[in-house]
């Protein structure tokens, strides 16, 4: 599929109420509101996922997705969660940023071989096409998203 013809919808956890939402990316400025509690749906920050949420998260999405995993007491975790605010804010309905906890959420850690943190994972079409271990600059963080977009 051509980036011409690629749809830009995907599933988004609410953040206040945790139900899943389809959403279409394009339409990110129209603020779209989760379809249980009706709050809106934030799509220019970092959406949080969960063990339960994030297979779903990554099968569905019609764009790249970036997914941090971290941990609150890292502190390369924490230098990180600025520039992931800025990309999310910078390309929002272009990608989705999410973030994992790796403490609450053990099995994506696992399954996902998370051995070091800050671990930045982008997923394309369900499959990781690209990986960074620790903190990296933005322009690192970049040329990482758009690795994916080819």
């Amino acid at each position: 599929m051509s980036d011409a013809t690629r749809g830009s919808k995907a599933t988004i956890p609410c953040g206040a109420c945790g139900r899943l939402n389809r959403v279409d990316l394009a339409r990110a400025k129209d603020g779209p509101k989760c379809g249980a509690c009706s709050r809106p749906i934030a799509l220019d920050q970092p959406i949080a996922v969960s063990d339960q949420s994030m297979v779903k998260v990554l099968r569905d999405s019609e764009v790249p997705v970036v997914v941090d995993f971290y941990a609150d007491w890292c502190g390369p975790c924490k230098m990180m969660a600025p520039l992931l605010d800025d990309l999310a804010r910078a390309r929002a309905g272009e990608i989705l940023v999410a973030k994992l906890d790796t403490d609450r959420n053990p099995a994506m850690a696992s399954r996902f071989n998370i051995r070091g943190i800050p671990n930045l994972i982008v997923f394309r079409d369900g499959r990781e096409v690209a990986r960074e271990v620790g903190a990296i600059p933005r322009r690192r963080l970049d040329a990482l998203v758009n690795s994916a977009a080819l």
